[in-house]
């Protein structure tokens, strides 16, 4: 791909996942367009349905939130590099709720997306468990699905972003409860 249509691309998708944040995922084609500053035919092009431009923003989300894992454990000790990733999959859930209607949608083009939010996440909390849990900071009891789960079911359960960073940490020190150290 050529380096301007790279930029393209990437200015598409970072725009998409602002205008999806603050007006839903079925804003205006053009509004998108215009926050990334290019056409309209350089959206479709890109993104030819608006169910890939939705793939393509959660999957960049995805991503970031699992690369954040391997970051955290290079700066902080097992047990809070679990707590601050826990955090940051807190605020991907919240900022992520029009993308999930849209994903549960029955749309055959986002099929593939739970098995790769569950893999990819479920690849990057594994290995932030196993980290903690043989460093004795955690019980060892839990998997990487369960967690997952629990934390999305606390920020659904949650009126606010800041409600669900308290439950989540309150989970955190759950998982620290009956630890071996």
């Amino acid at each position: 791909m050529r380096a301007d249509a790279r930029r393209n691309l990437d200015a598409l998708v970072d725009a998409a996942k602002s205008v999806f944040a603050a007006d839903g995922v079925d804003a205006p084609a053009k509004v998108i367009a215009d926050r990334a500053g290019v056409g309209v035919g350089t959206l479709y092009r890109h993104f030819p349905q608006r169910s890939d431009l939705v793939v393509a923003v959660f999957r960049q989300a995805v991503d970031a939130c699992a690369a954040a894992a391997d970051e955290l454990s290079a700066a902080y000790a097992p047990d809070e590099a679990l707590a601050r990733w826990l955090q940051r999959f807190t605020e991907f859930v919240a900022t992520k709720r029009g993308l999930a209607a849209a994903l549960h949608s029955g749309d055959p083009a986002f099929e593939a997306l739970p098995a790769y939010f569950l893999g990819t996440l479920g690849d990057a909390l594994t290995g932030l468990l196993d980290a903690a849990t043989a460093a004795g900071s955690i019980r060892p009891d839990v998997d990487a699905s369960q967690l997952l789960h629990a934390v999305a079911d606390l920020c659904h359960g949650a009126p606010t972003a800041e409600q669900s960073q308290l439950m989540v940490g309150l989970l955190v020190d759950g998982l620290r409860y009956r630890a071996i150290a």
